[in-house]
């Protein structure tokens, strides 16, 4: 990931094309580990192409990545071990919602009303 932020740190300095040497003068500013095989590999899938449509397409394929479902399965372990004690909610479940009715400001110990 250091790379890649070394990359596109250079890309946005106005570097359409950083060279190694670049990345590592980058990585090497703030004291992380040079690793030449990492660049080198970075360097050449990105070669020839523009940084920009390689975002778009990569929030494309991000966005088929499905998200959530993780959770289903830890709900059904708890609840299936029957030795927690307290039974865990449905995964589908809403949780129900206290409703907290605020006290309305009273009248009564003034004396009187602004509308009698």
């Amino acid at each position: 990931m250091k790379v890649i932020a070394a990359y596109l740190l250079a890309v946005l300095g106005g570097n359409t094309s950083p060279s190694a040497d670049d990345l590592k003068y980058i990585l090497g500013s703030v004291g992380a580990d040079l690793e030449d095989d990492r660049i080198e590999l970075l360097l050449s899938e990105v070669r020839g192409k523009d940084i920009t449509k390689l975002i778009a397409s990569g929030r494309e394929k991000l966005a088929s990545v499905p998200a959530g479902g993780g959770g289903a399965a830890i709900a059904v372990a708890a609840s299936a071990g029957g030795s927690g004690g307290g039974a865990a909610p449905a995964v589908g479940e809403p949780k129900k919602e206290e409703k907290v009715e605020e006290k309305e400001e009273s009248d009564e110990d003034m004396g009187f009303s602004l509308f009698d």
